[in-house]
């Protein structure tokens, strides 16, 4: 929280709620659930420490007392800085004033206390040189659990002022998509659309912050998630609006439209749930923990019995594994799993039955007779019936990942999609039926395969993952068939087209997500967790390439990589913009429209890089793309510069001013391409990508001055030719 300042400096002090020391623990009561609050507090709390921490003898050396008497006032002065931050934020949110001042008055009477009781004039001194304290160390106890209680409490409420952030952004959102909703003008969709834009740039920026601030892996995910849904969602809701204005009697149009609004809807609930901390509507059932969960609470459950024999009972340990084993009809119900694993995966189920009825007939004995023999006997029993669990989920991973491994390879060329769009083009209903069959097909066995997945995952935050991917798939799969509809419906409409072609991208996208989910999976199974992939709404780390060698050995930060995302959204959002202002051109072939349609396009591809998504795939490929763009917007400013030639002398200089302020920038680009840079390869992206966004929103204002002055022109120049009509049929009369 950038409003919230160290209150003191010093090292790490560990866990905030269970710091014991000399007596001294310290638990608020309050939970904290962002790095943000626990990072300020910890040199707070390391400062207290080492006060509290001094030697209990009454006698201290002038040099033993100079160093508390530090400690105190470091500890006061910065609590008086704090104090000044939290007065500010009080006073910019009415809502928490009080409870804020109130919280900042407790920390600084806490910290003038600390003071006083660690300065050296209020102790006597001894003829020997040696200073007696007489103050009671439990002052200073006391004193300092009230310091941290109330500098807690001003920092989880200037916490809640961005949660307040978050939902005024999203209620802003919402607002702006229920006008996009009802709008039937293009000229309309397009103004709201760039504001929704702006808004979206914003909520991402809060969401983005506060999701890499989350301490909760759980909710780190399913923010991720979210997010996921509704920075994709909003390349969607441009191309089915779009079409939808332009097909306003399209059945199929409204429908796709109407899929993406609902999605990105509920995605802006579940980021207010996670903000608030509000539980979803209905409580989780228990048939929906995952197999691997299960086995894991099941096998501590046993372990417990080690200690005390009566932890459970006999129907609560077996009516847990039969729970257990119920799931597993998953894969063994499944069409798509082989006859081996079926086989395997009843045969081992079979096994922990027999292992846990084992268990159960020495575990009975000895809650009564305690002798080694049966200790040991108990011990063999719990190793017996981990074992066969142990076995049974390895059998389950290697299942659901060999099943998602040759899916994902069966569908990896995409020949279903490349169909739809073809048969789109084509105006072919019939194929249209076929080729839809096909893909839900393909989506019956993505959503199957998800769910297997999910049963093997092993964390919550890949169990959020998995039911994201399923959800995706089923959602998406309809979208695309709808919008295939369309384009089959108007086989010459561009805009029909663009929309398949944008959901066709979104589910390459998770495809290629799922991928990547795969090998997470497989390094929690395997025990490898210190590498962590990027996937959902953070990019990936770039590939090395001849041209930046010197960069292989950078690796991308969570922070770099929001950073790129960030960027490479607004990027697509511009890039959007742009095609909308190219739409309103009646001449689709004008070289302006036509070198800015390219621009536009290279810039979608690169939010596509910065998802790592698209063509772009290495960084060789990514320094090429951007000496293309920079050509391209030089392209752009002759051919503007060519039509300026055409107009009269305020509108020409208009124009020659917008152009003027692209031309630098293309320059700049060309020469940041191939300016070479030591081991900062996201630096160098991160430059180039922000020029290009600065390009981007040139390249909007001047395709809409242009198209104005255009219209203008048109306007004048066919009044001069009726006037010179009228003047010459005068002239005959």
């Amino acid at each position: 929280m950038a409003a919230c300042p160290c209150p003191a400096s010093g090292g790490g002090a560990g866990g905030l709620h269970n710091s014991r020391v000399s007596g001294f623990s310290f638990d608020s009561g309050l939970e904290i659930k962002t790095r943000s609050v626990e990072q300020t507090l910890l040199p707070l709390v390391s400062q207290i420490t080492t006060l509290i921490n001094h030697k209990d003898n009454t006698k201290k050396s002038d040099k033993t007392l100079q160093a508390i008497q530090r400690v105190g006032q470091a500890v006061n002065l910065a609590v008086g800085r704090f104090v000044k931050v939290g007065e500010a934020i009080a006073n910019e949110n009415r809502d928490l004033k009080e409870e804020i001042n109130i919280a900042c008055i407790e920390a600084k009477q806490a910290g003038e206390t600390i003071a006083a009781l660690t300065d050296v004039s209020n102790m006597n001194s001894e003829s020997d040189g040696q200073v007696t304290i007489f103050t009671d160390k439990t002052g200073v106890i006391k004193a300092a659990r009230l310091l941290l209680s109330s500098v807690t409490k001003v920092l989880l409420l200037a916490d809640r002022v961005v949660i307040k952030q978050i939902i005024t952004s999203r209620s802003k959102v919402l607002a702006t998509m229920e006008r996009l909703e009802k709008v039937n003008s293009f000229q309309e969709f397009v103004q709201i659309f760039s504001q929704f834009g702006n808004e979206m740039v914003e909520f991402a920026h809060l969401t983005g912050d506060r999701q890499n601030d989350l301490k909760d892996e759980k909710r780190k995910a399913r923010m991720a998630a979210a997010r996921a849904v509704l920075e994709k969602g909003t390349m969607m809701l441009l191309t089915a609006s779009k079409t939808c204005l332009r097909h306003p009697n399209c059945e199929s149009a409204h429908k796709n439209k109407e899929g993406v609004f609902d999605r990105m809807k509920v995605a802006l609930d579940k980021v207010i749930e996670i903000v608030t901390d509000s539980k979803p509507s209905g409580e989780m059932d228990i048939s929906s923990i995952s197999i691997f969960t299960g086995i894991r609470e099941f096998k501590m459950n046993i372990d417990a019995l080690r200690e005390n024999p009566y932890f459970h009972s006999q129907e609560n340990l077996s009516g847990t594994l039969e729970i257990i084993l119920e799931r597993t009809e998953d894969f063994t119900d499944s069409a798509y799993t082989s006859h081996e694993h079926r086989e395997r995966i009843l045969e081992l189920s079979t096994q922990a039955r027999t292992e846990l009825q084992q268990f159960i007939s020495v575990w009975i004995p000895a809650q009564s007779k305690k002798t080694k023999s049966i200790a040991e006997e108990l011990e063999l029993s719990i190793l017996k019936i981990s074992h066969s669990l142990n076995e049974l989920k390895k059998e389950l991973h290697s299942t659901a990942m060999q099943l998602a491994t040759d899916l994902l390879k069966y569908h990896a060329d995409h020949v279903v999609l490349k169909e739809l769009k073809l048969t789109g083009v084509e105006g072919k209903l019939e194929a249209l039926a076929e080729y839809a069959s096909k893909l839900s097909e393909q989506k019956e066995q993505l959503i199957e395969t998800c769910r297997l997945l999910r049963h093997v995952s092993g964390t919550e935050p890949l169990e959020i993952t998995c039911i994201h991917a399923e959800e995706t798939f089923q959602v998406t799969g309809q979208q695309i068939i709808s919008a295939a509809e369309t384009l089959t419906l108007h086989p010459s409409s561009k805009i029909a087209k663009e929309n398949l072609d944008v959901f066709c991208e979104a589910w390459e996208s998770q495809i290629s997500d799922m991928s990547t989910l795969l090998r997470e999976i497989n390094d929690v199974f395997e025990g490898r967790r210190g590498e962590k992939y990027g996937y959902l709404s953070l990019p990936k780390p770039m590939k090395n390439s001849a041209n930046l060698k010197s960069l292989k050995q950078d690796k991308p930060d969570s922070e770099e990589q929001a950073k790129i995302a960030k960027l490479g959204l607004k990027l697509g959002l511009l890039s959007s913009d742009a095609d909308c202002e190219i739409e309103k051109w009646e001449d689709q072939d004008n070289e302006i429209v036509r070198y800015g349609r390219n621009m536009s396009r290279m810039a979608y591809s690169l939010y596509l890089f910065t998802r790592g998504e698209g063509p772009l795939k290495t960084s060789r490929d990514l320094v090429h793309h951007l000496e293309d763009f920079a050509t391209e917007g030089l392209k752009v400013t002759a051919s503007a510069q060519a039509f300026s030639k055409q107009l009269k002398d305020d509108d020409k200089l208009m124009l020659l001013l917008e152009i003027n302020k692209l031309i630098p920038l293309c320059h700049q680009l060309q020469t940041m391409t191939k300016t070479s840079v030591q081991n900062k390869v996201f630096l160098k992206v991160d430059k180039c990508i922000t020029k290009t966004r600065f390009m981007m929103a040139l390249l909007v204002q001047l395709l809409s001055l242009c198209y104005k002055l255009l219209k203008k022109f048109q306007i004048e120049n066919n009044n001069w030719v009726s006037v010179t009509n009228k003047d010459a049929m005068d002239s005959k009369t």
